[in-house]
């Protein structure tokens, strides 16, 4: 491929499907702010952008793949409504969850990190702990690693990445299929944290 040459989205997905895979990172590093910004003015997270924006990208690699894009010459705009549409998924997710484990005084997570709690609370905090333990060694090794510098080593994502030799990207992919499959098991088990 020439370097030189701009190639218009159509005719690098073409190639990309056409078993040519270096040029999916042309293309998404051409719409990468873009996709990256459309998700941040929803969300106003940095790492829960990051999260969403990775799914974003697994879906597009996967619909790429399968050939089900239909080329219209617009790629962004089909990214974006990807992106839109895993933004509406998340938030639906979340109140679903919230509804079930959460309340607005209440948080499984955010309990976690709080030193003021008074003997009660403290008490709720221990056994939340206790049982969060036990689901995280049901985890594969590599989101149980992840989750535990994050959690109990108050680790940064860069952190994290760099004590486990993997990227940044990757490492947030990890967390965030850790918590997915926390959640799958206390959703399974019918798992109550607090009693």
């Amino acid at each position: 491929m020439n370097k030189t040459k701009f190639y218009p989205d159509s005719e690098l997905i073409a190639l990309y499907i056409n078993g040519n895979e270096e040029v999916l990172e042309k293309l998404l590093k051409r719409h990468r702010d873009k996709i990256f910004g459309f998700i941040y003015s929803k969300v106003r997270n940095q790492e829960l952008t990051e999260d969403l924006f990775q799914d974003t990208l697994f879906k597009v690699v996967r619909t790429l793949k399968k050939g089900k894009y239909i080329e219209e010459g617009k790629f962004l705009s089909w990214v974006i409504r990807i992106a839109h549409n895993i933004i509406i998924d998340y938030y639906r997710k979340q109140n679903k969850m919230r509804k079930v484990y959460e309340s607005e005084d209440f948080s499984m997570f955010d309990i976690l990190h709080d030193k003021s709690l008074d003997a009660e609370k403290q008490m709720i905090r221990n056994q939340m702990i206790d049982k969060i333990r036990v689901l995280i060694e049901q985890l594969p090794k590599d989101q149980k690693t992840v989750l535990k510098m994050r959690m109990y080593e108050e680790l940064s994502f860069q952190e994290i990445a760099d004590k486990t030799n993997v990227s940044i990207n990757t490492a947030l992919g990890r967390m965030r299929y850790a918590l997915i499959n926390i959640r799958k098991i206390i959703e399974e088990h019918q798992i109550k944290l607090v009693e």
